[in-house]
């Protein structure tokens, strides 16, 4: 059996009091190269401001991911639907398109937690191999088939891990990204919970998954969408966190790459929390089939950034 594991997913930061102030711009005009800072050397801060669900006045909620236009799909041709509501909380989940340092372009998925905070994978701003930062990185909220109505650019990033290890895994694979526009002031933002890992897998299926996975909209779609895959969401229903192992949580949520730094998702009292954040997976190359997923745990990051 040959496993490889794949890794997608940007690293920025912003936690509200770590962070200078932003100015607000309706359009991105100037380039700017992310600042980094390590969860160590951002001093003792919590995520507490950042942790409950917002929605914005007048836009509205569904839990319908793809109310607003069904163009057409019948049902029952993936168990993943394609995210085509602009109502919250979808319209707090984004895309990240990062430049690396050798000018090389990706994405990612990332989710707002605050005003001007989302939160994705480490790896998505590092190169897990090389160590090289991420020279340029963009986050456009609630992109349905390529089409979005804003952008803001990554100013700092506090990232849990450089991969100075060696390994190419890591169970502090997170990033908080602060960006350069208030927009969870217009598309809302997730809370984040912490829960034990034994109440997660006591509830079978009782989460869900939305990410840009670069594999969707598969070719049973490809005539319902025009921009290719990667520029429409994917959402899964009835996830699961199976166990922990090595410090990671271990899912059964849809993957690919372009789906690092996509939120696991339980409502709790009617309300949306991140309850893990999704970060790699481990592949049998012969098939490509998942042999396993692994995702970081909010207490790490919770843990991480007061340093304790």
């Amino acid at each position: 059996m040959i496993i490889s594991k794949k890794y997608t997913a940007l690293f920025l930061t912003g936690i509200i009091s770590a962070m200078t102030a932003i100015s607000v711009q309706a359009q991105t005009k100037q380039s700017i190269t992310p600042q980094f800072i390590s969860s160590k050397q951002a001093g003792n801060i919590t995520l507490e401001a950042a942790s409950k669900p917002f929605v914005p006045q007048n836009l509205g909620r569904s839990t319908k991911p793809n109310e607003g236009g069904s163009r057409g799909i019948p049902t029952g041709i993936d168990n993943r639907i394609p995210m085509l509501s602009r109502k919250y909380p979808w319209s707090a989940i984004g895309r990240i398109q990062g430049t690396t340092a050798d000018a090389k372009s990706y994405h990612c998925t990332g989710s707002l937690i605050a005003e001007n905070l989302v939160l994705t994978n480490a790896h998505c701003v590092i190169d897990p191999e090389t160590g090289e930062l991420s020279k340029q990185i963009l986050f456009m909220p609630n992109v349905i088939d390529k089409r979005f109505q804003d952008v803001a650019e990554v100013e700092q990033v506090i990232y849990g891990t450089n991969f100075k290890d060696g390994s190419g895994i890591s169970s502090n694979d997170w990033a908080i990204m602060k960006i350069n526009q208030p927009l969870g002031r217009k598309y809302g933002y997730l809370g984040l919970k912490s829960i034990p890992t034994n109440t997660l897998t006591q509830n079978p299926k009782a989460f869900f998954f939305v990410g840009y996975s670069g594999d969707f909209p598969t070719e049973k779609y490809k005539n319902y969408f025009s921009a290719g895959k990667g520029w429409t969401a994917s959402y899964e229903a009835g996830c699961s966190i199976l166990k922990e192992d090595s410090g990671f949580l271990l899912h059964d949520c849809s993957t690919a790459g372009g789906s690092s730094g996509g939120a696991i998702i339980g409502v709790i009292n009617g309300d949306p929390y991140i309850v893990a954040l999704n970060n790699a997976e481990a592949k049998n190359l012969r098939t490509g089939q998942d042999i396993t997923n692994f995702a970081v745990k909010i207490s790490t990051i919770q843990e991480s950034l007061s340093n304790k």
